[in-house]
């Protein structure tokens, strides 16, 4: 970001009063926020759990954790959330949970189904974490996942951006040996979750790559020149990121620099369409020198449950302090878990705070806007 365009915002945020008057200066890398991990997880039901404990118990080990549903989330402060991806464009290839026969042939007490609705039956994209082993779901189908969050957007119109991650998920499972493979996205696929995604937010309540380009050639000369819109043109939309890097070869085929896409890939940084990448193991000066370049930056605080386990908050609080514009765990501070102590957020339960590294002189976290108070 260059001198002059720092000297004025710190000029305009000795100036201003209001968040309105805010909301002109800082932008959308400016900010820090809590993210939630595989935001649409719903847990294991009791008979699975049971099974679980006996047969694959380092599965369950990382996977004892759970969401609410994502308006929930959202009210509780979480401004990104995380929704994994299954092509299934005639319906039905996911429509069996295979841990049902293990629960079965062990003589477990029959659990609730997964899918009360049929809605696996119907082709689209599906959201789940891994086929025919772990698929309770808060929203099993991707456009109803999205509609839920427009549905809160349109309710609360004031909102600081919601970065959605979208995880595109491939292969088989090891646990579930019967499970069917995941089919391997296409661009021909990825065209169609762009579609899917614009069948529920119409572009003008996006953020796109084209928007952050602007004028310049590539993403990646638009983001180290600052050009990530204000929060005053950002608040009350939704920003799409990508989760696999393995996918920004096909995404952005066809695309240069993802013209004409929807979603920002989790590029190599340097690339032409490098304007959002992820750090989820870096370490904070690796992260503060991304941030410093203009990059958007997504890390995570916890993983696996290990840190939950024996309330090891040293990463916690390292990327918390760090420049990550995106700070992503299993235990948002609005969800408290039964058996930790382990939580993240931000310090008073702020929504956001003037990031760490790249914040505007001046800025006032409390003008970002807080949890309201219920």
């Amino acid at each position: 970001m260059g001198a002059a365009l720092v000297g004025a915002g710190a000029v305009a945020m000795a100036q201003q009063t209001s968040s309105a008057a805010q909301d002109k200066v800082v932008r959308l890398n400016q900010i820090q926020v809590i993210g939630s991990h595989n935001s649409y997880h719903a847990g294991f039901a009791p008979s699975e759990r049971k099974w679980l404990e006996v047969h694959a118990p380092k599965a369950l080990h990382g996977l004892d954790y759970h969401h609410a549903p994502l308006g929930d989330q959202l009210s509780g402060g979480v401004r990104q959330i995380e929704l994994d991806i299954f092509a299934d464009p005639d319906g039905g290839r996911y429509s069996h949970l295979y841990l049902d026969d293990a629960v079965k042939k062990a003589g477990l007490a029959p659990d609730p189904s997964f899918d009360p609705n049929h809605e696996m039956g119907m082709p689209g994209f599906k959201v789940f974490h891994m086929q025919g082993f772990d698929q309770r779901s808060n929203c099993l189908r991707f456009v109803v996942c999205l509609t839920e969050v427009r549905e809160w957007s349109k309710a609360h119109p004031e909102h600081l951006p919601i970065f959605i991650l979208v995880e595109t998920k491939e292969g088989d499972v090891k646990e579930i040996p019967d499970a069917p493979k995941a089919i391997q996205f296409t661009p021909a696929l990825l065209d169609a979750m762009d579609k899917e995604i614009l069948s529920v937010f119409p572009k003008d309540e996006i953020v796109t790559p084209d928007d952050v380009r602007g004028k310049y050639a590539t993403l990646v000369e638009a983001v180290r020149a600052g050009n990530w819109p204000t929060l005053a043109d950002a608040r009350g939309k939704v920003v799409f990121l990508m989760d696999q890097r393995n996918e920004e070869d096909r995404y952005t085929q066809g695309h240069p620099s993802l013209r004409g896409r929807i979603l920002f890939t989790n590029a190599v940084p340097g690339a032409p369409d490098a304007a959002f990448t992820e750090q989820n193991e870096g370490s904070p000066a690796e992260i503060n020198s991304l941030v410093k370049q203009g990059y958007l930056v997504r890390t995570r605080s916890d993983e696996g449950t290990e840190e939950a386990r024996t309330n090891d908050t040293r990463r916690r609080d390292e990327v918390l302090a760090s420049g990550a514009q995106i700070v992503s765990t299993d235990y948002p501070m609005s969800e408290p878990s039964q058996w930790t102590t382990f939580v993240v957020g931000l310090p008073g339960g702020l929504v956001a705070r003037c990031n760490p590294v790249t914040k505007p002189a001046g800025c006032v976290d409390g003008l970002l806007g807080q949890v309201p108070v219920k």
